[in-house]
């Protein structure tokens, strides 16, 4: 039978059989050996040998020693193939010389017994001792590209390389008073979970008694992109000497306690920074107006100038609200702590915008701060998270949420002035839906930057244009992009497949709501909320004030805990359960799939206003 195999095989009028197509051909087997890696020294050529023919291709891992290989070590008797049935494979004689010849006809011979063996069942891969076996070495295929580490999720630019994507993932971090141990942090970044994180029942506690709780998002962002800061700052005020730099005083100075929330976007990195820094930048403006604010005379209206400075005059002159003509206006010790704060928020995005090359502050993120100093509190917003104040059943609003609907007239007048910055791709018109083409030369309802409400003008080729603010409510974006337009931060947003960047429209400055303690009488119960966006994005001010009632009621007035047990109130309210279709509130709507963060501060305070 072999001698007739080999007979046709000779045959002038056969074609090649089937077994030539097989993958182990010896095309493929150069090419395999190539990929797989560089042969030990010693070790036989196969099939096609080295020169010309050899295809340049990244190396792979080394393959295995010739005694790993299936023919055993080099002159080792090689035990020929078994078919399926059992029995050796007819055909299967010594191993052939290196060569291609001789190569071809022994896998021709292979497969042609196998077809009489088996029946006309395709052959399986033959181990032939030019390869490594499968279970030695890859397969023959040419190596994969190595893939980039996956971005972080809801950043800016889609992509990130591996070297950033590590530093962000070793940056990532919650409050340090969580007092979070790694498992802790573990537990605090599972999406699944989603364990409402707070401050450990311990002696030690937050400043007044503040509550705090937070709850990573529901697979939104990879990380929470939350952050939080909880402060007690002294100030120690400056003084002017003759001749000498402003320098500390040594007299007594002014200490201020400080909250802080700031929501993240497009990355963590400009939360984390703000809640690091935004208190010291506030505590360094404050330090002009220490002896000014324990002062109950009228703050002056210029402060003195070194004697014999270039430009400076005497500072009889520049001292007292007597110094200038009479109609100037008063100024509050109120107006100068707005103020600190105000100038404190642009300096922190300044250096935000310094640092953004070193990825330092990634992203940006909207603040909610609170300051108490002098018997009143601040409350600053910049972006979509919100402060009330529960008093006696009573709801008082701290903040407003800025948005590009709330803001929309701001940024038309921009648009409108600086045309440039709309980069002919929008337009600084607001329409009720978008124009179309055939829609040219009729007369549709419009307003622009002066307008509360609508009115009819003609349309035109240039408002075609993609409308600077679109959408309402929470789908509304500032050139299709972000749904809020103050924060810190944001200096390398740009419009989605543009270059136009959107940071000129975004406002760095808040608003400052001042809230005066020494006014009322507080009990227990009165709190301050604070909380990002998830928690108000699905409740209401009056539920945050039935759960305020409800929790605050079931413990003593002197229990230290009740805050903490309303804060994780508070959030689990706002998360829900989980179910089938994700999260969900009690009434089977959705739960909120961001994160949330919240503070609830007592206005019973530290005890003394005064």
């Amino acid at each position: 039978m072999c001698r007739l195999l080999r007979g046709r095989n000779r045959s002038p009028g056969l074609h090649p059989l089937p077994a030539i197509a097989d993958p182990t051909s010896p095309k493929r087997l150069r090419r395999s050996r190539v990929g797989a890696g560089t042969q030990p020294a010693g070790s036989p050529r196969g099939g096609a040998g080295g020169g010309p023919e050899r295809e340049e291709v990244s190396p792979g891992p080394a393959l295995p020693s010739r005694s790993q290989w299936p023919g055993g070590a080099r002159g080792s008797e090689r035990r020929p193939p078994r078919s399926p049935g059992g029995g050796a494979v007819l055909g299967a004689g010594p191993r052939p010389r290196a060569g291609r010849g001789g190569s071809m006809l022994h896998r021709v011979r292979s497969a042609v017994a196998h077809l009489v063996s088996s029946g006309g069942a395709p052959p399986p891969r033959p181990k032939s001792p030019d390869l490594p076996s499968a279970r030695s070495a890859p397969s023959a295929a040419p190596p994969e590209a190595p893939r980039s580490p996956p971005a972080r999720a809801g950043s800016g630019s889609g992509s990130a390389a591996p070297a950033k994507t590590a530093e962000a993932r070793a940056s990532f971090s919650r409050p340090t008073f969580l007092q979070l141990s790694p498992g802790g942090l573990r537990r605090a970044d599972d999406h699944a979970g989603r364990a409402v994180q707070s401050p450990p029942d311990t002696g030690r506690r937050l400043p007044w008694s503040t509550g705090y709780a937070e709850v990573i998002n529901a697979g939104k962002s990879r990380h929470n992109e939350d952050q939080a800061c909880c402060e007690v700052v002294y100030v120690e005020g400056r003084r002017s000497v003759s001749g000498a730099p402003r320098e500390p005083s040594r007299g007594q100075g002014l200490c201020f306690y400080y909250w802080g929330l700031f929501d993240g976007h497009a990355g963590g990195g400009a939360a984390e920074m703000a809640s690091k820094l935004l208190h010291r930048h506030i505590q360094e403006q404050l330090k002009d107006l220490v002896e000014i604010l324990q002062d109950p005379s009228p703050p002056p209206l210029c402060l003195p100038s070194t004697p014999g400075a270039p430009g400076s005059s005497d500072s009889s002159h520049l001292v007292g609200p007597q110094s200038c003509w009479s109609s100037q206006k008063e100024v509050t010790h109120e107006s100068l702590v707005v103020g600190a704060i105000e100038n404190a928020f642009q300096f922190m995005d300044e250096q935000m915008a310094k640092e953004r090359r070193g990825h330092q502050a990634e992203g940006g993120c909207c603040a909610l701060v609170v300051v108490y100093l002098l018997g009143k509190v601040y409350v600053a917003n910049a972006g979509d998270s919100r402060a009330i104040i529960v008093r006696n059943g009573e709801i008082i609003p701290m903040s407003q949420e800025f948005t590009p609907e709330t803001e929309r007239q701001r940024l038309q007048l921009l648009g409108f002035l600086k045309p440039e910055l709309l980069g002919g791709e929008f337009t600084h018109l607001e329409f009720p839906r978008r124009i179309q083409p055939k829609e040219l030369g009729q007369r549709m309802l419009y307003r622009d930057q002066n307008m509360t409400g609508w009115a009819y003008k003609k349309i035109e080729l240039e408002d075609l244009r993609f409308p600077l603010v679109c959408g309402e409510g929470k789908k509304a974006r500032v050139m299709a992009t972000i749904g809020v337009t103050r924060g810190l931060g944001d200096h390398n947003l740009k419009v989605c497949s543009s270059t136009l960047p959107i940071k000129p429209f975004l406002s760095c400055f808040p608003e400052v709501r001042v809230y005066d303690l020494t006014q009322y009488e507080h009990c227990p119960d009165d709190v301050l909320v604070l909380g990002t966006d998830g928690l108000w994005d699905v409740t209401s001010d009056c539920e945050v004030a039935a759960t305020v009632d409800r929790v605050l009621s079931a413990y003593e007035p002197n229990d230290p805990s009740r805050y903490t047990a309303l804060a994780q109130a508070l959030v689990l309210g706002a998360r829900g359960t989980p179910r089938d279709r994700g999260w969900r509130l009690p009434n089977n709507k959705l739960g909120s799939g961001d994160d949330i963060s919240v503070f609830v501060i007592p206005l019973g305070g530290p005890g003394s206003y005064s």
